[in-house]
């Protein structure tokens, strides 16, 4: 592929294809790279996403990939970027199979990855009974047991929020202490509170039946919620210069800085989806972003 794209999106998810689909209805030629790595797949279902609440992830990006190739200036490739410079207004790609790509308006779409404690026999069950967002599973979760693991103190806070899903909620702070204002806040809200160290999610079917403890004992549990970290998948957006936001969300590293309409710090380079989430990450919000994000590129090059 040697000729010049108009635009390149890097990412397939949810951001991404909305964004192509703009993309594509405004006529622009624009090439989607997808590494099918979004964070969402192994959820039984979106939750809270009008018109498809409860649709499987594959099924809702198979659904949007096809409305994205109803629209001939755009084509989809799987693959991943390994390398970006700028040269000259220009974005100079190359793919892990060696392809180079020019293009002036580039979109990282890339989604982040989500790291979760690492307790046995939580990835059986990641994205189903063990949760990080209730706003996403606290319907499927509701009117359960909900355990929720504490990382810092102020994790335990997020108990409160799940209690308007279920009135049995029991905090898990894994071998350390509450402050005091948290324990105190935790005994108003009539949430227990466990200190005991985590030793494993006891799986059954892909459900969680209980968690064992360290000091030997099994409690039964129906869902976890637990802290996360987001981290970027790759370096491209420090390769090609694009500013983080100065004081993310603490679980999210280094969200890169945009604007309104997602462009970056760096002229032509946009941003959509949890790759530039500042506040709670969702299927709703990437979706929004993507649409932005598109927008802004039409504008940049109708007006360039």
């Amino acid at each position: 592929m040697s000729e010049e794209l108009e635009c390149v999106v890097i990412g397939g998810g949810a951001a991404g294809l909305s964004a192509a689909l703009v993309l594509g209805r405004a006529r622009r030629d624009t090439l989607v790279i997808d590494a099918g790595e979004q964070s969402n797949r192994p959820d039984h279902g979106i939750g809270g996403l009008l018109g498809n609440n409860g649709t499987p992830p594959a099924h809702f990006y198979e659904e949007a990939a096809s409305e994205v190739d109803q629209h001939p200036t755009v084509e989809r490739i799987s693959g991943s970027v390994n390398t970006g410079t700028l040269e000259n207004g220009r974005f100079r790609l190359t793919t892990d199979d060696g392809q180079e790509i020019t293009t002036p308006n580039l979109l990282l779409a890339t989604g982040m990855k989500y790291e979760y404690p690492d307790l046995p026999g939580i990835a059986e069950i990641w994205g189903r009974d063990a949760f990080h967002c209730p706003f996403c599973h606290g319907w499927e979760a509701r009117d359960g047991h909900i355990a929720v693991i504490v990382k810092d103190t102020p994790d335990a806070m997020r108990a409160r929020l799940i209690q308007l899903w279920s009135d049995r909620v029991t905090v898990l702070t894994n071998g350390t202490e509450l402050d005091d204002e948290q324990a105190s806040a935790m005994d108003a809200a009539g949430i227990p509170v466990v200190s005991t160290e985590v030793e494993r999610l006891v799986t059954e079917d892909g459900s969680l039946k209980a968690i064992d403890f360290a000091d030997g004992n099994e409690v039964e549990f129906d869902s976890v919620m637990v802290p996360i970290t987001m981290r970027h998948r790759s370096d491209l957006a420090h390769q090609l210069g694009a500013e983080a936001v100065d004081k993310p969300n603490p679980f999210i590293i280094d969200p890169l800085k945009v604007d309104f309409l997602q462009q970056t710090s760096v002229p032509g380079l946009s941003a959509a989806g949890d790759i530039a989430t500042q506040g709670a990450p969702s299927v709703a919000a990437a979706i929004a972003e993507g649409h932005r994000a598109g927008a802004g590129i039409v504008h940049n090059i109708a007006f360039a």
